[in-house]
C-alpha cells in the first residue's frame, strides 16, 4: 500500500461495499452511534463526568477565542465521542445533532482555517443549548 492510499481507494481496492458506513466516516466524520450494554451505575456515571468535562472543556476553548480548525477539531470530536457513548439516549437526541453538524462543517475544513466571529458565537449558542438540553435529560432520567 502506498502513501497514495486513501481511505476511498482502500474502500474500492478491498471491495468493500458498505455505502453508510462511507457515508459517515468520509463525509461526516463520525463513527456509528455504539451503545454499550454495560449500564451499570458506575460505568454510566462515569460517562456522564467525561461529558460534562468536555462540554465544558469545549464552550471554554470558543469562549478563549479558539477559532483554528485544528484547536477546535479534536474537542468537538472529543465531545461527539462522549455524547454517544451515553447509554439509553434516543436516536433523534438534539445535543448529539447540534455536536455532529459542527462535527462535520470542521471535519470539512482545513486545519490552518478559523471560524469567523459569527461562526464562532453560533457555536457556543448551539453548545450551550445541547449542554441545557443534556442536562435536562439527565434531570427526567433521575
Amino acid at each position: 500500500l502506498g502513501k497514495s492510499m486513501t481511505t476511498e481507494t482502500f474502500m474500492e481496492l478491498y471491495q468493500m461495499e458498505c455505502p453508510r458506513a462511507r457515508e459517515r466516516l468520509l463525509r461526516m466524520g463520525v463513527p456509528e452511534q455504539l451503545k454499550s450494554s454495560d449500564n451499570s451505575g458506575h460505568h454510566v456515571a462515569i460517562t456522564i463526568a467525561e461529558t460534562v468535562q468536555i462540554f465544558i472543556t469545549t464552550m471554554d476553548a470558543v469562549k478563549l477565542e479558539q477559532r483554528a480548525v485544528d484547536e477546535l477539531q479534536p474537542l468537538v470530536s472529543d465531545l461527539m465521542d462522549a455524547l454517544t457513548r451515553l447509554p439509553e439516549t434516543p436516536n433523534d437526541f438534539e445535543p448529539n445533532r447540534k455536536v455532529s453538524k459542527w462535527l462535520q462543517k470542521l471535519n470539512a475544513m482545513r486545519a490552518v482555517e478559523e471560524i469567523d466571529e459569527n461562526e464562532a458565537r453560533q457555536l457556543y449558542h448551539d453548545l450551550d443549548s445541547a449542554y441545557a438540553e443534556f442536562t435536562r435529560y439527565l434531570k427526567r432520567k433521575t
